[in-house]
């Protein structure tokens, strides 16, 4: 695993409950500012094994970037759960 990959599975790890962090946020931290769309590669193959909270990353309008449909869906309420304000359009609100 090459060490951009490494830092973001650590720093998708570590994002808080009841907070949210952007592909774009996360992909700088990471070491590459214009990696969002990696992050979100990333994301999606590496979220089962492990085990990402990948309902907390967001785009950089912080608003689910999920197309509707279960994901989007599914996303939006664990959000609310956690106590994060979503509108129904999947806008974080603070």
């Amino acid at each position: 695993m090459n060490p951009f990959t490494e830092k973001v599975i650590e720093l998708i790890q570590t994002i808080p409950s009841g907070t949210v962090r952007s592909y774009g946020d996360i992909a700088k931290e990471a070491g590459n500012p214009r990696g969002a769309r990696q992050v979100a590669r990333i994301l999606h193959s590496s979220s089962k094994k492990y085990n990402l909270p990948w309902h907390r990353v967001v785009n950089a309008q912080h608003q689910v970037s999920l197309p509707a449909g279960e994901a989007r869906d599914t996303q939006i309420l664990r959000l609310r759960q956690e106590g994060v304000n979503v509108t129904n359009g999947g806008k974080i609100v603070y």
